[in-house]
């Protein structure tokens, strides 16, 4: 399936993008470098075990098993000490990146409730995309009866473009379903 979306990529996006902005070099044509999915958990703080749930969706969503994150501050109103472990996130690349992509765009979407196409304004002015989910429901891989609690997530795009309208174009053709 990655192999499909890649060689997608190479026939189809990138000739596309060299068309429609005029580049000179085919190392111009932008790509999609990684992807980055943070699931922060303000809850971990008083039961630890939360975190060890949201390591198992995450796995399962992504392949992949995401690293811990640690709080950087001691911030007394959160009651939040320096250390404590309160989220998680996962950056996906190569064969992995492109599977999750296209399993997000054509799979998990469209699942959401009320969908009307992601929001074409959440670029960072850089040519990165980041966008967030309210519920890991929406991913097949997801069992209903299992989970203890719904979840959301950040999911980071990010491209070697230079501009947003370039960026905007890439996930365009890769099948980003934006609001017209």
């Amino acid at each position: 399936m990655a192999a499909r979306l890649k060689e997608f990529y190479t026939n189809e996006v990138a000739p596309a993008m060299m068309k429609k902005f005029e580049y000179k070099s085919v190392m111009q044509i932008p790509k999609l470098d990684k992807i980055v999915i943070n699931v922060g958990c303000g809850e971990a703080r008083e039961n630890p075990k939360v975190i060890d749930a949201i390591v198992a969706d995450i796995k399962q969503i992504t392949g992949q098993t995401p690293i811990r994150c640690k709080a950087k501050k001691s911030v007394a109103n959160f009651k939040l000490r320096e250390g404590m472990t309160i989220g998680v996130k996962v950056t996906l690349r190569g064969d992995r990146m492109y599977e999750f992509v296209d399993r997000f765009f054509n799979l998990a979407l469209p699942r959401v409730r009320d969908f009307r196409g992601i929001n074409p304004d959440s670029f960072d002015g850089r040519g990165n995309y980041s966008m967030g989910i309210k519920e890991q429901l929406i991913f097949p891989e997801i069992d209903y009866d299992k989970i203890d609690k719904v979840r959301g997530m950040d999911i980071c795009f990010v491209t070697t473009a230079n501009t947003d309208e370039e960026a905007r174009e890439l996930l365009t053709l890769m099948g980003a379903p934006f609001t017209k």
